[in-house]
């Protein structure tokens, strides 16, 4: 909202108690001990692990890799349909492809000096898609030197990169593409390792991003635990839903074009003519309504939703279909032909309707989760 207003104030307001509220739950996370959940812990190491890792490649490892206007226009003339069009994006998505390709290269020709003086074992036999199912987390995957890595580290992405390979190619073996992604694993421990031997995470804007993510996947970890903990039973979700009906569903509207005159007989005549096809909806609305705007917008009212308007236009409105004309009816205002331009229907109101009721378990959870926090904000913090 603009500068000065008392909308822009509610808004700052608004978001001032969102931040009020995360910090509280980050607050109540830490006083029940859910910074030291392994999934949490898991979910840390990785995050640090990475960001040191890419920024030790970007600084030690990466040499400036380049991609020449001769590079891309061959690699447009080996790959490209004849007669494909070479626009600015083309020419930008070849070089990012070439410049990914060469980057690889780089990685992979410098894989050997990265390890070297370290050992690293990996057992392959645990990389069996057969087994995912009863492999526990501390199965062992690699070791580097004296870390370890265990399928609970990596099973989500080595699963994913397996899956993801065989959805792009329906020929592909998933168990080939499980072991690239667990070398990639590997060198990322190495590179962070070495990032802190450089003392790479001592940098203020690692330090930062760091402590944002601690803060935040601790809230979203702990509102998880907690939505879990309140799923409403049937009975429970078929109650609250009963209670705030009208607030969870969507009632019917309809998208209508008014013409307001002073009198029925004008609105009758007028009707008769738009009828007959002798002026148009548009034209009767800037030659004759007298509803403010009328001219401007041509009559176009907007979304109405049913039980908003005055109980004649109401009943008018919701009779009619979509390029459907009705009137004249008599408001406040005067008399009034109405043209419906589309119609949504109502959406929510039957509970027995699974998306009814997804949105009202939604909803249910949602406030109980800010009756937790009102209730942390008065009696805990």
């Amino acid at each position: 909202p603009a500068l000065g207003t008392p909308e822009r104030d509610t808004a700052r307001i608004v978001v001032l108690d969102k931040v009020i509220s995360a910090n509280l739950l980050y607050l109540d996370a830490k006083r029940q001990g859910l910074d030291k959940d392994p999934v949490y812990q898991r979910d840390m190491r990785n995050f640090s692990n990475g960001m040191l890792a890419n920024e030790y490649r970007r600084r030690f490892m990466a040499d400036e890799v380049t991609v020449s206007d001769e590079e891309v226009r061959a690699f447009y003339d080996e790959t490209m349909v004849p007669g494909t069009e070479m626009t600015d994006d083309l020419h930008t998505q070849i070089e990012a492809a070439l410049r990914k390709r060469k980057l690889h290269e780089v990685l992979a020709a410098q894989r050997g000096e990265l390890r070297k003086g370290i050992e690293v074992d990996v057992y392959t036999g645990n990389l069996d898609p057969a087994g995912d199912a009863t492999r526990a987390d501390d199965v062992v995957m690699a070791e580097i030197g004296s870390e370890v890595i265990v399928w609970g580290d990596v099973k989500t992405s080595i699963i994913a990169a397996g899956k993801g390979a065989v959805a792009m190619d329906p020929l592909a073996m998933e168990s080939d593409n499980r072991l690239p992604m667990l070398q990639t694993e590997i060198d990322k421990r190495l590179m962070a390792q070495k990032a802190r031997e450089a003392g790479l995470d001592r940098d203020p804007l690692y330090r930062t991003r760091f402590n944002e993510y601690q803060k935040t996947r601790l809230v979203n970890l702990h509102r998880a635990k907690l939505a879990r903990e309140m799923e409403p039973s049937d009975e429970q979700l078929e109650a609250y839903y009963e209670a705030n009906r009208m607030n969870i569903m969507q009632v019917e509207m309809r998208k209508i074009q008014d013409v307001v005159v002073k009198t029925r007989e004008e609105a009758e005549a007028l009707k008769a003519k738009i009828e007959a096809g002798e002026i148009t909806m548009f034209q009767a609305a800037a030659d004759h309504s007298m509803a403010p705007g009328a001219k401007q917008q041509l009559g176009e009212v907007g979304w109405v939703a049913e039980g908003r308007a005055q109980p004649a236009m109401n009943e008018v409105i919701f009779e009619l279909g979509p390029g459907e004309l009705g009137g004249p009816v008599e408001s406040t205002e005067g008399w009034h032909l109405v043209k419906v331009l589309d119609v949504s229907d109502a959406e929510f109101d039957n509970f027995e309707d699974k998306q009814t009721q997804k949105l009202a378990r939604r909803r249910y959870i949602h406030a109980q989760l800010d009756t937790y926090v009102q209730d942390l904000r008065k009696n805990d913090f």
